[in-house]
């Protein structure tokens, strides 16, 4: 019998690459409720456990990453629980993972959780917002195919010198990880700038091609701040990354041309 000992809890886990469902930690919910004295065949109650996917990604047929917030419901009445840590290697080993679309991502989901936790399992997708409303135009659906995952490549960045614009853009596929303990680090990102037009295409490439990079968030977007500078000569810029929260706390650096007002709200992003 499976027992919380036997799973990854208090272990130090390499972070998985690799799609692996075997990641999945069932344990027999049972033992415990017989220590207080519950019947598995006549529970006195009905319900489901609720977990809500807040960094959930994979990659579609071309290899442009996808993003969700998910809400999966294991019933109750499963003979198994899905130990949490488990549930996040896992999660996490579908990063690199393309799919047809989205629903055969769901429909994956539900088939690996459901036979981990023994009975049917719910997966629902809710796509976060890409740009808060007012905040500019979103990179995330333009139809370009990608297969650069780091490190990050600022020779994708370039600019139309004959128009010039002033412009936010933005994009929730940002995505690198911890120098030093590889957990995956989640970012909705914002640019503001005036100057030369900067090609769509080549700069969400650029921003995916930090997924596999390791760098903590603050370098992370210095390093944006200056190749973008570098490479497409604004007369100024603006750059903040907001980063998912992690131990209860998230981090937005925020890194501007001298003379930009810092923001003058603090937003939370939905994910966070």
């Amino acid at each position: 019998m499976n027992t919380p000992q036997d799973s990854s809890l208090g272990r130090e886990v390499a972070y998985p690459s690799q799609y692996d469902p075997a990641l999945l930690f069932p344990i027999p919910r049972r033992g415990a409720r017989e220590e207080i004295g519950l019947d598995e065949a006549a529970l006195p109650f009905v319900g489901h456990d609720r977990w809500q996917a807040y960094e959930l990604s994979w990659l579609d047929r071309r290899g442009k990453p996808r993003i969700a917030v998910a809400t999966i419901r294991v019933p109750c009445t499963s003979p198994n629980l899905i130990e949490s840590k488990s549930f996040k290697l896992y999660l996490n080993s579908l990063n690199s993972t393309r799919f047809d679309d989205d629903e055969a991502a769901r429909l994956r989901m539900v088939t690996d959780l459901s036979a981990c936790a023994g009975a049917v399992v719910t997966v629902q997708f809710g796509v976060p917002p890409l740009v808060e409303e007012g905040e500019g135009e979103s990179l995330d659906e333009r139809d370009v195919a990608i297969d650069r995952y780091g490190p990050p490549a600022p020779e994708y960045l370039s600019a139309n010198a004959d128009e010039v614009v002033t412009e936010t853009l933005g994009s929730a596929l940002l995505k690198s990880n911890c120098p030093v303990t590889g957990q995956p680090d989640w970012a909705s990102v914002s640019i503001r700038y005036h100057g030369p037009k900067i090609d769509r295409d080549g700069l969400l490439r650029y921003l995916v091609s930090y997924r596999e990079h390791a760098e903590f968030h603050e370098q992370c977007v210095e390093r944006i701040f200056s190749e973008i500078s570098q490479r497409c000569r604004p007369e100024w810029l603006e750059v903040e990354a907001r980063y998912t929260r992690r131990g209860g706390l998230d981090i937005n650096p925020w890194r501007a041309s001298p003379g930009i007002a810092q923001p003058a709200r603090t937003v939370r992003d939905l994910r966070q």
